[in-house]
């Protein structure tokens, strides 16, 4: 059903758009950063019926299982009736967003003010970072290897935190400057606290160094090999007053996530064997043990091939090179303030379904993966036999800009692989919008994939 618009199809029972969306904007609140997403991940997961890797001695038809690595990056499969050398049907998307982070020497005091310096992560309008509610989420390893989360900012009762910026009436110096250098990144600093500490050196910096100890049982030196992100604070919320969008953090990518995720939680009988894998350090490369250009999930692969039985790696490599992929991830949606950034009988409209992208990159396609038309015209084959409503797109104009996934990635497996997802507004903001139709449209395209390719 190529670029009609979605919502017709449910006129009848739009329901079932809204109460797919009530499960996923609860999930986005709760999944901010790649750990709270995974852990979310697993825990749905388990519900279902998953087991972690380790469990298993021998595959079956429809065993479930999943692999967890290091609290960023998460591959789960529905074993098929197929052996695993024809190849798998694969999702993929990430779950890494834009934000700021906390450095590892961060705390500082100035001017009566204790602050955590950062570093942001990331493409980032820096000047949307400031004055706002913020949150922060992480980890702190001991010496000992004591693990010691830290959560501050979400529940209704917790202190928030913030980035300030200049009042207007002083800010003539300011306003001349360029977007990019409005706000610089060594500003981006977080303001923590203002009491001073009641002894002799009347800190605030030691202020807060004793609320750590008495909280968490931290010391200042443990921030050396702590990992705490600083995130918008906001619950995702309806968008438009007929509800028809959802506002939130991190919609890129972790919208794609999901869908990904609950199509292959409840994908039924599949032939080929089903895969999602979620994984981080897309937004900087996708470098890293937990990005995608980790070995981590060939080896997960070569895992499963043995557990099926008389492994050798031939088999790996077969598996890996039959195999389909979705690059689940999402698309730049035509914004009606900003017409000319597109090109636009190829560009993502929200309320329109899936997108997908045969390349994306930049300039003369630098960095893209471009499908082969036969993938494409099978995939258009199966959306059409099931009425999912999709339509494919370009990021902008040819030389207006650009961006990657990790379609590419994966690609080079000789495997078939298509960048599909959601329109966003608001990219890479702290609040991206996405429209509600998209979204289950674009679980119903992910579950049409994985069964029916």
């Amino acid at each position: 059903m190529y670029s009609k618009n979605a919502w017709k199809k449910y006129k009848d029972n739009l329901n079932v758009v809204m109460d797919f969306n009530e499960g996923y904007k609860s999930f986005l609140t709760k999944g901010k950063t790649e750990r709270l997403f995974i852990y979310e991940t697993i825990k749905l997961a388990e519900e279902k019926g998953f087991k972690p890797l380790t469990s298993f001695k021998s595959l079956k038809k429809g065993d479930k299982v999943y692999a967890n690595n290091r609290d960023k990056n998460i591959a789960l499969f529905v074993i098929g009736e197929e052996p695993l050398e024809n190849g798998m049907n694969i999702l993929g998307a990430h779950i890494d967003s834009p934000r700021i982070d906390i450095k590892q020497n961060p705390l500082y005091e100035k001017e009566g003010f204790a602050l955590l310096d950062t570093h942001y992560y990331g493409g980032i309008k820096k000047y949307q970072w400031v004055t706002m509610p913020l949150s922060l989420h992480g980890v702190v390893y001991k010496k000992d290897g004591t693990k010691v989360e830290v959560h501050v900012g979400d529940d209704a009762n917790d202190p928030i935190v913030g980035i300030s910026d200049l009042l207007i009436h002083l800010s003539a110096d300011q306003m001349q400057k360029s977007a990019a250098k409005v706000i610089e990144g060594e500003d981006l600093d977080v303001t923590v606290g203002s009491i001073p500490s009641m002894d002799d050196k009347a800190s605030p910096k030691n202020y807060l160094l004793n609320i750590l100890k008495e909280k968490y049982d931290i010391e200042e030196e443990d921030f050396l090999s702590a990992e705490i992100e600083v995130v918008p604070a906001a619950s995702s919320r309806d968008y438009g007053l007929d509800r028809s969008m959802v506002a939130g953090y991190g919609h890129d990518d972790r919208v794609c996530a999901y869908t990904s995720l609950m199509a292959l939680l409840d994908a039924q009988d599949v032939k080929k064997t089903a895969c999602c894998i979620l994984t981080d350090k897309e937004e900087v490369g996708s470098i890293g043990a937990t990005g995608a250009q980790s070995l981590f999930f060939e080896n997960v692969v070569a895992e499963l091939v043995n557990l099926e039985g008389n492994y050798i790696d031939l088999k790996v490599r077969r598996c890996l090179s039959n195999s389909n992929m979705l690059s689940s991830d999402v698309s730049a949606g035509v914004d009606p303030l900003y017409l000319g950034v597109n090109e636009l009988k190829n560009s993502a409209y929200l309320g329109r379904g899936i997108v997908f992208n045969k390349y994306t990159g930049s300039r003369g396609k630098s960095g893209c993966n471009d499908a082969n038309p036969d993938f494409i015209a099978s995939l258009r084959k199966i959306m059409d036999e099931n009425n999912i409503y999709f339509q494919t797109a370009e990021l902008g104009k040819v030389d207006q800009g650009g961006g990657g996934t990790i379609a590419y990635l994966l690609a080079n497996y000789n495997m078939n692989v298509i960048d599909a997802g959601i329109a966003v507004l608001n990219m890479h903001s702290p609040m991206e919008i996405v429209s509600k139709v998209d979204v289950y449209e674009g679980y119903l395209a992910y579950k049409t994939f994985l069964e029916k390719l």
